[in-house]
């Protein structure tokens, strides 16, 4: 929130604070009255300075008209009666008494009548004293001596005393206005969100007149052209070279056409083409929205329903960063040899700058990476300036990043490092700035600044629509719709409880595979994600091949599910949607499908089946970028450990839930070039909406995850890996995934960074049966939402997994386009009898409501 506005920047204001000055001042600061008229010389009387001897006697033989009147200023003092009561007052008045001197000499000020006897003694001065003192003329006196205090007798005035005078105090300063004192209080009392929304309306209209003076001035005297034959001003002039006295004031030139047209079409031609009274608009009307945001962001902090803990967060980072900047310290020649290379690319860079200045072709010192998309702008190789800043900040980044990977730590120190030190070179980015983006700083002069005030009003927006929180808006949300152009396969829903709806699909062939195929999800996120539209979705394709499909859509919880655990999701989620699938079905088993986490709860079922002894007829298992094994889980395990869990734990015991922008989030960070960092630029600098993309809605459209559950998820899998060595119990049975017999499919994508390629290869070779393993091309969710009919990417298919992931790699048969289809004849190959279609509803279970459901449409 910006700071109440000072008078002294406005005129408007500068003017208004003057007069109010002016009323302010006492009466004897108001100019002095001419004394020539006889009629006032019974009240009036001239003094002057008590002087020596010598000055006495030179001024009675060289000036005696001079001091006639001051002779009869005395004989006055003598006659003129007082009153008691007014004695301080009456001196003063007999002090001025005198006929007024001829013209030349010194003026006499008449006391202030409001002033009450004695006051002001101590600021009392003689106007006659400085008029005398300063007078060039015959008859000044020079040289008096000034008295010694205001009633210091003057031996040759006969007892007369100096004319008393209050010196005129400083004019008090404006009072400050009410806005600025209730910015003030904000500031003081917490920065409330109430308030500032109050100053923020109250000081824009300022703020508006303010800054849009202040720039169109300085930017018009910046722009305008200045020529050495430039007449000097009359007024500069007169100022430093007074005229005589006499002399008339020179005539004022008359005003030339050039100087003729209005103000903003001389500013705008002069900056060449820029509207500068639109660009000081823009900035006033961005200062309006900035108080909007400002307000959006602490409301919520007012009222407590936000509370920031960004302390320990910073804690953490400082605390890991540390022990990598002790490592370095510790060792002086280590640490000279760190600065040496970094100062040695500066020097490099430096020289090649200088040379391509001279007109040398000179390759760069640091390029970015090819995917790097930061600096494609065709200026930031062309200009020698935004080249050697591009280069400046890759060299450091890429610096830093190396002291990382070069310091002996331990292992998830250094990954935390690395991580937060991409995060810190991510945000600090010439890419990220106006004045150091040749893009954006284009932009800006071309809108005149329209870009950055459509900007910060998507900001103020985000925030709002955060609750207090910014939720980068990644697409163009009001062009989707969950149920009306997103998740649009036909079909019903036919259960649900507290924890889950499963919805039935409509058969699209008239057979169907004899065995029915149940989907998990992940509760992280929304099932449709398999069935975004029709052309990406994998469900409808599902469907068209022939199968009955059934899918599981997780509730979105609130604090009341707050101790709902991973037994509670394992028996009312996946083994009640497989025995209500069966039943629905009409047979005695099915093939079963777990995405991300939905596959991790769906391994953790049969592995507790097995140790249970239990069959529930699942004919065959898929898991999709599916982890068992966290030992290699990626960079997720930068926000786990101890300590950090601890912090998530006392977050979700006081709100009951896991708050689902703060997984998010945390998904955001891990690729912040490609999904914080470039919605950043595009939103809030360049002022433009993102281009709508339904698989970023349904990214940015996250779910809350019950605190028993998270909790459990994360400390025995990621942080103590419990499940991969044998040691997880749940439900009374400790699971062991090598019990687990069952034709297993695993899907991989090599671009994954949330279950990386190796670590679901790794936890692939822990099953009892030896899985048909399939790397794909792309990430998590494009790597898996890839159908035929696009021709993207590829896969490679090979042996079962045992080794390392890159001799599998080394071996393996590269497919081009999408792995569905070898995913389906792997499943068909498994059981390929086809029955009558089955139609939802029509069973034991009849339709609740239409697909998607009403839980997948609940937001966090």
């Amino acid at each position: 929130m910006s700071p109440a506005p000072s008078h002294s920047t406005n005129p408007e204001n500068a003017a208004e604070t003057d007069i109010k000055a002016d009323d302010a001042l006492p009466l004897a600061a108001a100019p002095a009255e001419r004394t020539d008229s006889p009629a006032a010389a019974p009240a009036r009387k001239a003094t002057k300075p008590r002087a020596s001897s010598a000055q006495r006697k030179t001024e009675g033989v060289h000036a005696p008209a001079a001091t006639a009147p001051a002779q009869a200023g005395r004989a006055a003092t003598k006659t003129r009666p007082t009153s008691t009561a007014a004695k301080p007052a009456g001196r003063a008045a007999a002090a001025v008494s005198a006929p007024a001197p001829k013209a030349g000499a010194a003026r006499s000020t008449r006391a202030p009548a409001s002033m009450n006897a004695g006051e002001g003694t101590a600021t009392q001065i003689s106007d006659a004293q400085k008029a005398t003192g300063a007078a060039a003329g015959p008859g000044g006196r020079k040289g008096a001596r000034e008295p010694n205090g205001p009633h210091e007798r003057n031996p040759g005035a006969a007892g007369a005393r100096p004319t008393p005078r209050t010196v005129p105090k400083p004019a008090p300063a404006p009072r400050p206005s009410p806005a600025t004192k209730r910015a003030s209080g904000a500031v003081r009392g917490g920065a409330s969100a109430s308030l500032a929304a109050q100053v923020a309306a109250e000081v824009s209209a300022q703020m508006k007149v303010q800054i849009a003076t202040a720039v169109a001035d300085a930017l018009s005297a910046a722009a305008a052209p200045k020529t050495a034959a430039e007449p000097a001003n009359p007024a500069t002039h007169a100022k430093s070279s007074p005229p005589p006295p006499g002399a008339q004031p020179a005539a004022r030139q008359p005003t030339g056409p050039a100087t003729a047209r209005p103000a903003p079409e001389a500013a705008q031609s002069s900056a060449g083409g820029i509207d500068l009274e639109a660009f000081a608009g823009n900035l006033a009307r961005l200062v309006e929205e900035g108080g909007k945001a400002m307000a959006a962001y602490l409301r919520p902090r007012e009222d407590g329903t936000v509370k920031d803990d960004i302390a320990e967060d910073i804690a953490d980072v400082m605390k890991t960063l540390g022990h990598v900047a002790e490592y370095w310290l510790l060792d002086p020649q280590r640490a000279v040899d760190a600065q040496s290379r970094l100062i040695g690319g500066y020097l490099s860079l430096w020289s090649s700058t200088l040379k391509r200045l001279g007109g040398a072709d000179e390759p760069p010192v640091a390029t970015p990476s090819p995917r790097d998309s930061r600096f494609q702008d065709p200026e930031w190789s062309a200009n020698p300036f935004f080249d050697a800043l591009k280069q400046t900040y890759l060299l450091t980044a890429n610096w830093a990043e190396g002291l990382v990977k070069e310091a002996e730590v331990d292992p998830h120190t250094k990954q935390k490092a690395d991580f937060y030190v991409r995060q810190i070179a991510g945000a600090v980015s010439p890419s990220n700035f106006v004045l150091t983006n040749p893009e954006l700083l284009r932009t800006t002069l071309q809108s005149n600044g329209e870009n950055l005030v459509r900007g910060m009003k998507m900001l103020a927006e985000d925030i709002e629509a955060g609750g207090g929180e910014l939720k980068i808006r990644q697409t163009d949300s009001s062009k989707f719709k969950v149920g009306g152009n997103l998740a649009l396969t036909p079909g019903k829903v036919i259960f649900q409880n507290e924890l889950m709806q499963l919805i039935q699909y409509s058969p699209a062939t008239e057979t169907v595979l004899r065995v029915p195929l149940v989907i998990v999800p992940p509760w992280i996120n929304k099932f449709y994600i398999l069935d975004l539209n029709p052309e990406k979705s994998f469900i409808r394709w599902a469907v068209e091949q022939g199968l009955t499909v059934f899918v599981v859509s997780w509730v979105n919880p609130d604090p009341s599910l707050r101790d709902k655990g991973f037994e509670d999701y394992m028996k009312d989620g996946v083994l009640t949607a497989i025995d209500i699938a069966k039943s629905a079905a009409g047979t005695e088993d099915v093939n079963a499908v777990g995405y991300c986490v939905g596959g991790t709860m769906l391994a953790i079922t049969l592995a507790w089946l097995a140790a249970a002894k239990k069959d529930v007829g699942i004919r065959s298992a898929t898991f999709l970028t599916t982890q068992v094994d966290f030992t290699q889980a990626g960079e997720l395990k930068v926000f786990i450990d101890e300590d950090q869990i601890q912090n998530l734990e006392r977050k979700m015991l006081e709100s009951g839930v896991m708050e689902g922008r703060t997984m998010a989030n945390a998904f955001n960070m891990l690729r912040a070039n490609d999904l914080i960092w470039p919605y950043v630029v595009n939103n809030y600098l360049k002022g433009q909406a993102p281009f709508p993309f339904d698989m970023l809605y349904w990214n940015s459209d996250s779910t809350r995850l019950p605190a028993a559950n998270h909790s459990f998820y994360l400390r025995n899998c990621y942080l103590d890996n419990r499940l991969a060595k044998g040691e997880l119990e749940l439900a009374g049975y400790r699971l062991d995934l090598s019990k687990i017999n069952l034709p297993t499919y695993s899907l991989a994508t090599r671009e994954d960074h949330i279950a990386p390629a190796a670590s679901v290869y790794l936890g692939m070779q822990l099953f009892g049966t030896a899985a048909r393993f399939v790397l794909a091309g792309s990430g998590h969710i494009a790597g898996v939402v890839n159908p035929p009919s696009r021709a993207k990417y590829q896969y490679w298919t090979g042996k079962a997994p045992a080794g390392k992931i890159e001799d599998w790699i080394a071996g393996a048969e590269q497919h081009p386009g999408s792995w569905w289809p070898d995913w389906f004849a792997w499943l068909e190959a498994q059981d390929g009898t086809r029955v009558a279609a089955r139609i939802p509803g029509e069973g034991r279970y009849p339709p609740i409501e239409d697909a998607p459901g009403s839980y997948v449409r609940v937001t966090a």
